[in-house]
């Protein structure tokens, strides 16, 4: 048997703080899940996204959280696979693809998960007016990879951040951000990839520069170098305690 390394909370109690928090929501969320076959958690990250939308207001006759599922064994939906640039499962999804979990977001990233979905239907990011200008004029694409597990209380800071950043950058008709938070039980061989031995460890463009939370202002100036095609030479500043990988 596989080893289950996630939290999946779908209690009653639980349904009555999520309902009371997404109660705020003001404009309607689409969440993306891929899924396929061999694939031991992707039952219950649809199941848990479907809870979500359940717990949802609804507005118009229509919950505001809407769900699409797509299973990769069905041949009209592997387009969509590739239009997202989606390669592995579960993976969840936000703002067209550029904002994303994958592997399942359970654990202490639920946290991330509803800050996320609430932001979005806000429409804002609630990053700084500084951060939202730089990001209006990056030029080049970025990709940030933020390794996380479920049992991390500072990986759904990290988490959020290169989220927001992502979708500030979209809200500003400059979609060349992608923030895909990484669950490292489920992905292994990324986590390797860039020598993780605690998280959250983000990486940009493919180059591991922070391991911690990063602090918004060095965040945002890795972003444009790596924007720009330069390099860091070192890691940049971070704060919070580090769980082992």
């Amino acid at each position: 048997m596989v080893r289950r390394f996630y939290y999946l909370d779908l209690s009653e109690e639980f349904r009555r703080d999520l309902e009371e928090t997404l109660a705020g929501m003001v404009r309607p969320v689409t969440a993306e899940v891929f899924v396929g076959s061999l694939c031991e958690a992707c039952s219950d990250t649809v199941a848990m996204m479907e809870f979500f939308k359940r717990a949802s207001p609804v507005r118009g006759g229509s919950r505001l959280l809407e769900v699409r599922v797509f299973d990769y064994e069905r041949g009209e939906h592997v387009a969509e696979f590739k239009k997202k640039g989606v390669s592995r499962i579960p993976t969840v999804s936000f703002v067209e693809g550029y904002v994303r979990w994958t592997g399942i977001p359970a654990g202490e990233e639920i946290r991330a998960l509803v800050e996320t979905i609430m932001r979005i239907s806000e429409d804002e990011s609630g990053l700084e007016e500084e951060t939202k200008k730089t990001l209006a004029s990056l030029k080049g694409r970025v990709h940030i990879e933020t390794i996380v597990t479920p049992s991390c209380p500072y990986c759904p800071y990290a988490v959020l951040l290169a989220h927001m950043i992502a979708f500030e950058a979209f809200k500003q008709g400059n979609p060349v951000v992608l923030s895909e938070a990484v669950e490292a039980y489920e992905n292994p061989d990324i986590a390797d990839k860039y020598g993780v031995m605690t998280v959250p460890a983000v990486a940009i463009n493919g180059q591991l520069s922070f391991v911690g939370v990063p602090y918004e202002e060095d965040f945002v100036q890795y972003i444009k170098s790596a924007a720009e095609g330069r390099k860091h030479p070192k890691r940049g500043r971070s704060y919070g305690e580090l769980s082992d990988f």
